[in-house]
């Protein structure tokens, strides 16, 4: 009896000493695993220096992120955005109100491709970057990140446009919601130095179907189909600031011609009627009269007279 006794408790101990034995192999190999995968991981990437840089992207990786700083930045200024005056003193004087530490709103622009919406946040950014103005700019599909992007800002002197460009969502998209709750609608609060702006091609940022507008108590099996109409409109109404951007007049698109041309060294006071004609002809090829439009062919035309008349290089521009 003592002698199996005894035996038992040493195939315990030898089982313990065993089982111990695997264990740490299989630590060490688990270690040896996580060194090679370190290799093909990113590297840990610190924020941007904000006395440095004026603007950083937010990348994601995997389940984390982190701000990355861009160096060079479109040199618009506000000067350069022609025939939108209303809009350009409403934003300039909102981020003013933000920088100062005034009661400052979140702002969505919105109307047709090419009429100087994110332009004009770039020269917003150009103009007031000397006086503490930053940007993060924010991928639509990088929304649900938008908590853990404040965070770090709110503790920087620093003021911040979170900049997302080209804002829309399908209907089953889901990272609508953590706009909506950022802008105003969670519990925790939005940091004092950090603003949205947005741009959009749609006035309502989510779709909206005809079915929307009827009057029928049931719509689509949807018993209370309101209910859906009211929350695709309350996120765009959650923008204390909206303004609207509208296709250029025709003289108005030449008026823009004309100074995108002087601003690159074209020496005509104004505009000739072959010049004239082709900027009528580039807008109507490209479907649009609009500023990025005037821009592009001002670009081009100066571009083809100086390679048929080339000038010697201390007076190219």
């Amino acid at each position: 009896m003592w002698l199996g006794s005894g035996l038992l408790n040493v195939c315990y101990k030898y089982d313990d000493i065993r089982t111990m034995h695997d264990l740490t192999q299989l630590i060490h190999r688990a270690e040896t695993v996580l060194e090679r995968l370190e290799q093909y991981l990113p590297a840990p990437s610190q924020p941007p220096d904000w006395s440095q840089y004026w603007a950083g992207h937010w990348q994601a990786h995997g389940a984390f992120g982190s701000v990355r700083a861009i160096p060079r930045i479109h040199q618009v200024r506000l000067q350069d955005l022609q025939c939108i005056d209303r809009q350009k003193t409403m934003v300039a004087r909102n981020t003013r109100q933000f920088l100062q530490g005034y009661p400052a709103n979140n702002v969505l622009l919105w109307g047709p491709k090419g009429t100087g919406k994110s332009s004009l946040i770039k020269a917003v950014l150009n103009e007031y970057a000397e006086h503490g103005l930053r940007l993060v700019e924010v991928d639509r599909s990088e929304l649900s990140a938008l908590p853990d992007i404040m965070a770090p800002l709110a503790e920087s002197p620093y003021r911040f446009m979170i900049y997302c460009d080209d804002l829309s969502f399908e209907a089953d998209d889901p990272s609508y919601k953590a706009l909506k709750a950022t802008l105003d609608g969670s519990i925790s609060a939005t940091p004092d130095n950090v603003l949205l702006y947005a741009t959009s091609n749609r006035r309502h940022l989510l779709p909206e179907w005809a079915s929307d507008n009827q009057t029928a108590h049931i719509i689509n099996k949807e018993l209370h189909h309101g209910e859906a109409v009211e929350e695709k409109i309350s996120l765009s109404e959650r923008f204390g600031m909206w303004l609207a951007f509208h296709p250029f007049s025709q003289d108005d698109y030449l008026h823009i011609v004309a100074y995108w041309l002087q601003q690159l060294g074209w020496k005509q006071a104004t505009l000739e009627p072959e010049v004239r004609q082709a900027a009528l002809q580039w807008a109507l090829q490209r479907g649009s009269r609009s500023g990025r439009a005037a821009w592009q062919f001002a670009r081009d035309w100066v571009g083809q007279q100086a390679l048929d008349n080339p000038q010697p290089s201390n007076q190219r521009r």
